[in-house]
């Protein structure tokens, strides 16, 4: 399944898990990690652990764990529940943290009596260390993609960024770029705390649609239809994408479109890109 928004909850508001899941976001991120104050961490994990062991749920569920040893815990806390989609890996930047979190997951599958490889991981990246190591984290062990941390990150280089983000440049691109050559997803863009003004909220959303990112991460309910809509393929592109296929279909390697230009199989892969997150 294509998952367009990503919805945060924090961990240690169990009264919120199954309301996220009833918005209709494509995946529901259980926050350990910034979300929780470090007097409520250990609550919060036993909350989402409970809440984990229930029946699955059409909406893909992952869990934002801790860093270090804090993180490594959470990890073998949530990794047995049924509700379980994958982890999302904070500060990732090593190609270390993907081998010791996929043993992890790799036991408790054994455990659970899942398929292998079931379980997924998901690297936030938020520091220059972490950009500069998006390629190897990108084919790294049950990575289904990469997501950026911004704020982190700007603090980390340093920057201020503008309306734009044109700061943040290199760093978006960088990530679109190693996805790609890695062939796993694109990565979602990264949260926005603008959930009131939903119109400069969609505005930006586009923009980072155009950059490369499919999808993104929302902290208010609210965010999550703009999202869904902006980052679903409007009807006359899903007609055209198929007209493509159709075309190429009938005279394989090369055709011409209704318009007259040129199509070919780089056209065609856009076009099956539009389908699938159609």
């Amino acid at each position: 399944m294509t998952v367009r928004s990503w919805l945060y909850v924090p961990g240690d508001r169990p009264d919120r898990f199954d309301k996220a899941v009833a918005t209709g976001a494509g995946a529901v991120v259980l926050d350990l990690e910034d979300a929780v104050p470090p007097a409520g961490k250990d609550d919060a994990r036993a909350a989402v652990v409970d809440w984990l062991a229930g029946p699955a749920t059409d909406t893909q569920v992952w869990v934002r764990v801790g860093t270090g040893q804090r993180g490594a815990d959470d990890v073998a806390a949530v990794a047995r529940g049924a509700r379980l989609t994958g982890v999302l890996l904070p500060k990732a930047s090593t190609r270390a943290l993907l081998e010791r979190v996929h043993d992890q997951l790799s036991a408790a599958e054994e455990a659970t009596g899942r398929a292998p490889c079931t379980l997924g991981v998901s690297p936030l990246v938020e520091s220059a260390a972490g950009v500069l190591a998006a390629p190897a984290l990108a084919g790294g062990p049950r990575v289904r993609c990469l997501q950026l941390g911004e704020v982190d990150l700007a603090a980390d280089l340093g920057v201020t960024p503008g309306p734009d983000g044109a700061e943040l440049l290199l760093a978006r691109s960088s990530v679109v770029l190693a996805s790609a050559a890695a062939g796993i997803a694109p990565p979602p863009a990264a949260v926005s705390t603008v959930f009131r003004d939903l119109a400069a909220f969609e505005a930006e959303t586009r923009r980072l649609v155009a950059l490369g990112f499919r999808g993104r991460a929302c902290i208010h309910p609210a965010q999550v239809e703009v999202v869904e809509r902006v980052c679903r393929p409007a009807p006359e592109e899903v007609a055209a994408a198929r007209e493509v296929l159709a075309r190429l279909e009938a005279s394989p390697g090369v055709a011409v479109g209704a318009d007259g230009t040129l199509l070919d199989e780089a056209v065609a892969r856009r076009a099956r890109a539009t389908l699938a997150l159609a």
